[in-house]
């Protein structure tokens, strides 16, 4: 169920890259919500600013201007250290390439952020194991991401983000390099496993085959959001 109170909010967001005449303003007075519960898709042409405002929302890139509170933090308050703490507690990551690490299995990869929180590497694979489990592929534990699929890779690459039980689970096109019918089932396991218990998760994607998995679309443009509206609103 989406909560009425939102999670992420951004007013007057900006963020430029470079100076003087080379410089790229990326973000341009972002307006924006999403709230607990809540699948938020943002698309629009590339080069408009999506990834750079996700980027934003998780506090890998520090804006320019205007506010920007995820969790109830202001992310432009924190230190770089309480940055990074607040990653790792409180975001997941999916990324377009997975960024398995090749040398560790698929449930040692699983197990990456529970170790970055001091959890005993035993405990922490267990529950990695558990969460390959949960996403279908618990007889892939012991394999190398070079030993699986496209499709099984990313459900590794959707496991670690969502073990440690993140509030905020940000996708940069996870389904880009999936066929069809792939990327739809993990669509389905994300909507399945990242909202439980209230999470978000925000979705960069180009591709409109996952638009119906949306509570709601972001059309960014230019680094603004123009409009916001439900998947059903967006196809008339």
């Amino acid at each position: 169920m989406v909560s009425l109170d939102p999670i992420i909010r951004c007013s007057k967001l900006t963020k430029t890259y470079g100076q003087g005449e080379s410089a790229v303003q990326a973000l341009r007075g972002i307006e924006l919500e999403a709230f607990a519960g809540e699948l938020l898709m943002l698309v629009g042409p590339s080069g408009c600013g999506k990834t750079t405002l996700i980027s934003v929302l998780s506090s890998l890139l520090d804006a320019d201007g205007g506010e920007c509170r995820v969790l109830e933090r202001d992310l432009r308050s924190l230190s770089a250290a309480e940055k990074t703490a607040f990653r790792a507690r409180s975001i997941g990551f999916v990324f377009q390439a997975f960024n398995l690490i090749p040398t560790l299995t698929a449930a040692e990869n699983v197990a990456v952020p529970l170790l970055i929180q001091d959890m005993p590497r035993r405990a922490a694979v267990r529950r990695a194991t558990e969460m390959l489990e949960r996403v279908g592929i618990g007889d892939k534990a012991g394999k190398l991401p070079s030993q699986l699929s496209g499709g099984q890779q990313q459900r590794v690459a959707i496991a670690r983000a969502i073990v440690h039980e993140p509030r905020l689970v940000v996708c940069d096109e996870p389904t880009s390099a999936l066929d069809h019918q792939t990327g739809e089932r993990v669509l389905k396991l994300l909507r399945e496993n990242a909202l439980r218990d209230g999470r978000t998760l925000v979705i960069v994607t180009h591709d409109h085959r996952i638009f119906p998995y949306a509570d709601r679309i972001a059309q960014m443009d230019d680094g603004r959001v123009v409009s916001v509206q439900r998947p059903s609103e967006k196809s008339q």
